[in-house]
């Protein structure tokens, strides 16, 4: 398995990223100005500030030129999995449904939070299973995710709800305490906590490596 972790004028959890994935498989840097994919399986858009997050998180970013290739390989039914800013570019985009507004603290929020795993029938999820609890770090603005209520129902009703947020644990107002959502195809993931950091036990978690167990474990996309 080949992840390729792009890189927009911004992110700042990319290395991060880059390394989570090369515990479970080869991964390499993609740049934002590129229509390349380099040959990956499998793609994150990780965290951070993209284009200073002018107008509105992910708003620009999704303009990128890897954005169109992004497109295409979601369009085929490649993986793309999209962290904190990344989910927030992937709605833009449009490769999600739904929005990220302000926390309703309209502060920043940064903390560990417990996620339940909803849908473990994902190439997300696979290596967990529906009922588990993840330790995961959060830390943004604006990560609190809304839908019009005829969407919400049909994202409940299509499984598409991939992580909620555990009792008491919503940091930032989220409907439905709504943490992770896939696609109608379910071959896009986005998620307001960051896998990327719960990893290693030094950091007091390795529950995020299970996502990027499952992708790994995914049969890679054919040309």
């Amino acid at each position: 398995m080949k992840f390729g972790v792009v890189r927009f004028p911004g992110s700042c959890d990319e290395v991060d990223a880059l390394l989570a994935c090369r515990r479970f498989g080869d991964a390499e840097l993609l740049w934002h100005g590129d229509r390349d994919l380099r040959g990956a399986d499998a793609v994150v858009i990780p965290g951070g500030f993209s284009y200073g997050d002018y107008l509105r998180a992910g708003a620009i970013a999704r303009f990128s030129p890897v954005m169109e290739a992004v497109a295409a390989f979601a369009a085929d039914g490649g993986p793309v999995l999209g962290i904190c800013n990344g989910f927030q570019v992937l709605c833009e985009a449009g490769l999600l449904p739904g929005a990220l507004l302000p926390n309703t603290s309209l502060r920043f929020v940064c903390r560990q939070v417990d996620v339940v795993v909803e849908n473990a029938d994902t190439s997300f999820t696979r290596a967990c299973a529906r009922g588990d609890l993840l330790s995961i770090p959060g830390k943004h603005t604006t990560g609190r995710y809304h839908a019009p209520a005829d969407d919400l129902d049909r994202i409940e009703a299509n499984g598409q709800v991939v992580l909620r947020y555990a009792p008491g644990e919503n940091p930032n107002g989220a409907e439905h305490d709504i943490a992770g959502v896939v696609n109608e195809a379910g071959n896009v993931m986005g998620l307001m906590p960051h896998p990327e950091h719960a990893v290693d036990p030094l950091t007091g978690s390795t529950d995020g490596g299970k996502l990027f167990e499952s992708l790994a474990a995914r049969e890679p996309v054919l040309a």
